[in-house]
């Protein structure tokens, strides 16, 4: 961690400092927010959180039909601008953030073309589709002066928040290994024949960076499944619910900059289990099994005791070091409806004053990290090394190519430097 990003996260230097481009935004205005890209997480946030102090006032989809049922989830939503294209929408709107709600392989892209247009981005998680692209994203919104945020709610939960100090603060002393689920790999595309194109869908757009395909629903509907759109981007996949854990992971062992110096499988399976080693000797496991959705988090064991870190709680391992750790600690936060309202808070308050959010850029570059380093470990089926500082395999050419994908004319990344 640079002696600069130190002193800005610690709340050292004036918020001016933080970012170049100046608010749009006074402390006490309304941020006028625009969603692209409305599936089914969208929605989820459309119809179940709260957005104080915003105003939702246009949304964008490549499959124009989704804009009408988006809409339908507000009362409010009747009176949004509605658009096919979302840069026509950066155009004409006068928004000050967006919510980039897209496909993995498409949320790189927009979220440049967002900053460059001068907005404030909420990105879903996974960030990225590659780790080349999650350094694009750092050094634009650097740059450029611009928020940008991603999906990864438990970092502003405050049972999250307060679990994770504990942690870093050497609460259960200096940390040994953790333990995460071992998650699924995404898996190849088959080709299949074509199917009817449904109205209102701009497929080209849809395809983004990677190959334009045949139209097939399978491809729509269940795109995080394949590896040219996500990297397991499925429930027990290791870019969907994987990222919140390994998201977790950095939290609470402070390691937003960095990364692991060795990735090692213990074969190509698609759920072989992983270790990841950090320079100071902690191992992070892919071992774990699956249980509940509410237990997405990690488990930290130190050398003088155990803390498990789920969604919105965390339990200890005794009962008198649960009966000191927990004099402070905040109620718990229930799972579902309502437990993103910290994070988008966050973020809007972020847009206003420009201080970095919970879940700045770098520190989701370096999540999205961990999951893509695990994805290339076990299609390698081999141990890999890793250069956290230069992001880089040293001396591993087969390695070195799967940082970055080539990209489809017209959906280059832009130039930042």
């Amino acid at each position: 961690m640079t002696r600069r990003h130190f002193f800005l996260r610690a709340g050292l230097l004036p918020a001016s400092s933080a970012l170049a481009a100046p608010p749009r935004v006074g402390p006490n205005d309304r941020v006028r927010v625009g969603f692209l890209g409305l599936g089914g997480r969208a929605k989820w946030l459309l119809k179940n959180e709260t957005f104080t102090g915003a105003d939702i006032v246009a949304v964008a989809d490549c499959f124009l039909p989704r804009c009408a049922e988006a809409a339908a989830l507000r009362p409010e939503g009747g009176k949004w601008a509605q658009y096919h294209d979302y840069r026509r929408m950066f155009d004409k709107e006068k928004l000050d953030a967006v919510f980039v709600e897209t496909t993995t392989h498409a949320r790189a892209l927009i979220s440049l073309q967002a900053m460059q247009a001068g907005l404030d981005v909420y990105a879903e998680k996974p960030l990225t589709l590659t780790i080349a692209e999650g350094r694009v994203l750092v050094q634009a919104a650097r740059k450029w002066g611009r928020i940008l945020t991603t999906g990864t709610q438990q970092r502003s939960i405050p049972a999250n928040v307060y679990a994770s100090k504990l942690v870093r603060e050497g609460a259960i002393g200096t940390i040994r290994e953790v333990m995460v689920c071992n998650f699924e790999a995404g898996r190849p595309w088959t080709g299949r024949a074509a199917e009817p194109m449904p109205d209102g869908l701009n497929w080209d757009q849809w395809c983004n960076q990677t190959e334009l395909r045949p139209y097939h629903s399978e491809l729509q509907k269940r795109w995080a499944w394949y590896t040219d759109y996500d990297g397991g981007g499925q429930s027990w996949g290791v870019t969907g619910w994987g990222a919140h854990s390994l998201d977790q992971v950095d939290a609470a062992l402070g390691t937003d900059d960095t990364g692991p110096v060795e990735i090692t499988p213990e074969g190509p399976q698609l759920t072989a289990n992983v270790t990841m080693r950090y320079r100071s000797g902690t191992l992070v496991k892919l071992w774990g099994a699956r249980r509940d959705h509410a237990d997405l988090g990690a488990i930290f064991i130190g050398d003088k005791g155990r803390i498990e870190i789920k969604r919105g709680s965390f339990t200890v391992e005794s009962a008198d070091l649960e009966k000191k750790l927990r004099q402070d600690a905040p109620e718990d936060t229930p799972e579902g409806p309502g437990e993103n309202r910290f994070h988008i808070a966050n973020f809007l308050d972020c847009v206003r004053s420009r201080k970095l959010p919970n879940a700045d850029v770098e520190a989701a570059h370096r999540a999205s990290t961990m999951c893509h380093l695990v994805n290339i470990a076990r299609d390698l089926g081999r141990r890999l090394t890793w250069d956290p500082v230069n992001e880089t395999f040293p001396c591993d050419e087969e390695a070195e190519a799967r940082i970055s994908r080539p990209r489809r004319k017209g959906y280059e990344l832009p130039k930042v430097s």
